[in-house]
């Protein structure tokens, strides 16, 4: 896979993170993004020459230049990326969200990701054929109280993986993850003091954990499933079975 060259967004810890490990130990040349660039040094650092980082805002159109560029004159051409960047700032019901909050939630999860793919297109992604995997989450796929403006940007990250897979067929697939609670620090809140009781929830009797992300996302991008687009695949450990998400 050594001509492979993967753009991993928000990837300074957490599923990000684990899938960049997961690109490099495959023989990738990969390129991290996120907010803060000295957790993005330290990253790299663990992630080796095959790394790069570029910090910034993901909703911020000359960052995801930036991105692309850096890669094309370190790396070449692009032909994979993945899109896990995502933010929930406001927790609680519908009718009292703060529509401040749920215009940022739209920005980054939904329109970011599509600025993302653009990007990528200009980078060369596509090419000699490409794969492109939008994270995406349960809540997206089931009702999920407290976190429901977040679950619809998800949703609408589903359908837009969706348009896309037709869109840019036959070169590039796209398909999509959706997780439940996984133990990063961004999930926290769902579990945070009460892990066992949760976990006891999922048939699984587990969170999900970056890795299982990981390796769902490397085989979406490897031969493999060559013949696999417009797809979300779940893994939540069975909890959707139970009808919950979290």
């Amino acid at each position: 896979m050594a001509d492979q060259v993967a753009i991993v967004t928000g990837a300074s810890r957490g599923i990000g993170f684990a899938i960049a490990q997961r690109f490099v130990a495959q023989g990738y040349r990969v390129a991290i993004t996120g907010r803060d660039a000295d957790a993005l040094a330290g990253a790299v650092k663990e992630l080796g020459d095959s790394a790069v980082f570029v910090a910034g805002k993901g909703d911020d159109a000359s960052h995801r230049a930036a991105v692309v560029d850096t890669v094309q004159e370190r790396f070449g051409p692009i032909t994979t990326l993945v899109n896990n960047i995502g933010i929930n700032p406001a927790y609680g019901p519908l009718a009292t969200l703060d529509l401040n909050a749920a215009r940022k939630m739209a920005e980054v999860n939904l329109i970011g990701t599509l600025g993302w793919v653009q990007e990528a297109l200009r980078g060369g992604l596509g090419a000699a054929g490409g794969s492109i995997v939008n994270i995406s989450s349960v809540s997206g796929v089931r009702p999920a109280p407290g976190i429901a403006f977040y679950g619809t940007t998800k949703a609408a990250l589903i359908h837009l993986t969706e348009e896309l897979a037709v869109e840019l067929a036959p070169k590039i697939r796209v398909n999509a993850v959706a997780p439940a609670v996984v133990k990063t620090r961004f999930a926290s809140a769902l579990f945070e003091g009460r892990e066992e009781a949760v976990a006891n929830t999922y048939p699984l009797k587990r969170l999900g954990v970056p890795e299982d992300v990981a390796g769902t996302v490397a085989f979406l991008c490897s031969p493999e499933a060559a013949w696999i687009t417009g797809q979300t695949i779940v893994i939540d450990g069975g909890v959707t079975l139970t009808g919950a998400v979290q």
